[in-house]
């Protein structure tokens, strides 16, 4: 794909008539990650923080944010969603917690932003909750890993 599908003849923003396009099953995967201090993973990985399960509402957080996409991008598709599992793996050694979302769909368009914004909002979410001790906390590497269905195929990160 070399153009930008936004925009139409006259350069102006729209969005894409998927309307001719079939309806296959689509996945997407997408991932993460929310570095700390020791400290404040230690209080996740334990279950003490006073605000409650972080872990469990930076899921919840998510799951609700793949669902929100048509209404915070503005030339997304509203879709209904099939599938999303969001998982949250802490890794002592690097101080972080990492995400990996997936999102299913039978649909006439993909999911990638789906699971992007569902990555992005369940790190957003833990910083949120743990802002007041640790202000540092560094979101990063929010990417897709791999997309499937739909006329362009398979497209998988480790195989460009």
């Amino acid at each position: 794909m070399n153009t930008l599908t936004h925009f139409n003849n006259q350069g102006e923003a729209h969005m894409v008539d998927v309307g001719a396009k079939a309806v296959t099953h689509r996945r997407a995967i997408t991932e993460g990650d929310i570095t700390m201090l020791p400290s404040t993973l230690k209080l996740i990985s334990s279950g003490t923080h006073k605000k409650g399960d972080v872990l469990g509402i930076a899921r919840i957080a998510g799951i609700m944010a793949a669902k929100q996409t048509a209404n915070l991008i503005p030339l997304c598709h509203p879709l209904a969603l099939t599938h999303v599992d969001l998982k949250l793996k802490i890794i002592d050694s690097e101080n972080k917690l990492y995400c990996v979302c997936t999102v299913e769909t039978d649909g006439k368009t993909g999911v990638e932003m789906e699971a992007l914004c569902a990555t992005q909002i369940a790190l957003l979410t833990v910083y949120d909750m743990c802002k007041a001790v640790d202000r540092g906390m560094v979101i990063s590497n929010i990417r897709l890993l791999e997309k499937k269905g739909g006329k362009s195929g398979h497209w998988c990160l480790h195989n460009k």
